[in-house]
């Protein structure tokens, strides 16, 4: 695809946080601008797709979507994880349709044809007669893929770096959650009127929306000492934790706890949740210019507390109405970004420097560039 070009992005990243704008209303709303993001940022960068508990065991596997190509991730017999796209090389349909599964071989539902776990071509039906044909060039397309902790990444191209370095020194940033020893519970999926851009920016303003629109989270996070680290392509929010006041909704209070919170956002779709002893997960999904889907996975530590089960449950919901209070005010700012009042806005320096770099490194992307913005 063609990049932007610079004169229709109406955005300056190199301005200093004091003297720099959000990037402009159009970018939320134009099917132009939504189509590039699938193609230079989704389909640039090493991309969280999964769980590694789905594909741990041979045979495993899991489907999904990066921009809008289809990609499936298998553990091999030989047990070794693989990705592919998701695409038969007879006539484009996907072959495995299920979210997740275990299989011994891949068979594409319409005209039958199947591959193997390494994505060989084996099953052909009825091809005799047909001439320059090469099984064995009609394998299934690779895409990179690789782990990190508990989560799966794939990523479309050739990527400029490992995994591990565009992911660094995230390992440390979490090392105080033990990441690692948290187990899978359950998951929670949300369709929003917004677009995806939209809901990061709500995630990345630094706290600034916490005390207005989430009272039960605000009365057990230190605001005044909550803080913003940007780093490559991540950044990490974090708040030493308090108990609520009398007057505060004593709900987050009772499942958020512990010395401290953390809110990670990779860039671009990712984000992840810390608190002591419980971590959430959130992927977010572009579905059309001005529509997304979150999907929100639950982690808990292990235990034998005959409890667990309902504060498990007690947890996901307060998770639960927190989501239900960004879902209203980022649909309310979708509505408000068609306003002939409003291009785009300014940004708090003491909160939003995490927005900021968000929107530099889209932008970087969209222009054709590393993907990084490397000036200040």
């Amino acid at each position: 695809m063609k990049p932007i070009q610079p004169t229709e992005l109406v955005f300056d990243p190199a301005l200093p946080l004091e003297q720099a704008c959000t990037i402009p209303n159009r970018w939320y709303t134009d099917a132009e601008i939504l189509a590039a993001e699938k193609a230079m940022v989704f389909g640039r960068h090493w991309v969280v797709v999964g769980r590694f508990d789905q594909v741990s065991r041979p045979g495993e596997y899991l489907t999904c979507h990066v921009g809008d190509e289809p990609i499936i991730v298998l553990r091999g017999e030989d047990g070794e994880l693989r990705g592919f796209f998701n695409v038969c090389r007879h006539r484009a349909a996907r072959v495995m349709t299920h979210e997740c599964g275990v299989a011994t071989k891949l068979r594409c539902p319409y005209h039958g044809w199947t591959y193997d776990l390494y994505g060989q071509l084996r099953g052909v039906p009825e091809f005799e007669g047909v001439e320059n044909f090469q099984r064995e060039e009609n394998g299934l397309w690779p895409v990179h893929v690789a782990t990190w902790g508990p989560l799966v990444f794939v990523h479309l191209g050739e990527p400029a770096m490992s995994l591990e370095e565009f992911l660094h020194p995230l390992g440390k940033a979490l090392e105080p959650f033990a990441i690692d020893q948290l187990r899978f519970y359950g998951r929670q999926v949300y369709d929003l009127a917004c677009n995806w851009k939209v809901y990061c920016d709500n995630y990345l303003d630094g706290g600034y929306h916490v005390n207005s629109i989430h009272p039960a989270l605000a009365g057990v996070l230190d605001y005044k000492n909550y803080r913003t680290e940007l780093f490559n392509y991540f950044s990490v929010q974090s708040s030493p934790m308090k108990a609520p006041d009398a007057a505060d909704d004593p709900s987050a209070a009772m499942v958020r706890t512990g010395p401290a919170a953390a809110y990670v956002y990779l860039y671009p779709n990712f984000m992840i949740n810390c608190y002591s002893g419980v971590m959430d997960t959130n992927t977010v999904l572009p579905l059309g210019p001005e529509r997304c889907r979150v999907i929100f996975d639950f982690y808990f530590a292990p235990t034998n507390d005959p409890t667990a089960e309902h504060r498990y449950a007690q947890s996901m919901m307060v998770a639960d109405k927190i989501q239900a209070e960004d879902v209203a005010i980022c649909e309310d700012v979708q509505r408000g970004l068609h306003s002939r009042a409003f291009t785009s806005g300014r940004f708090s320096v003491r909160r939003e420097a995490g927005v900021y770099h968000f929107h530099r490194l889209l932008a970087a992307d969209l222009k054709g560039g590393s993907g990084m913005f490397s000036g200040d």
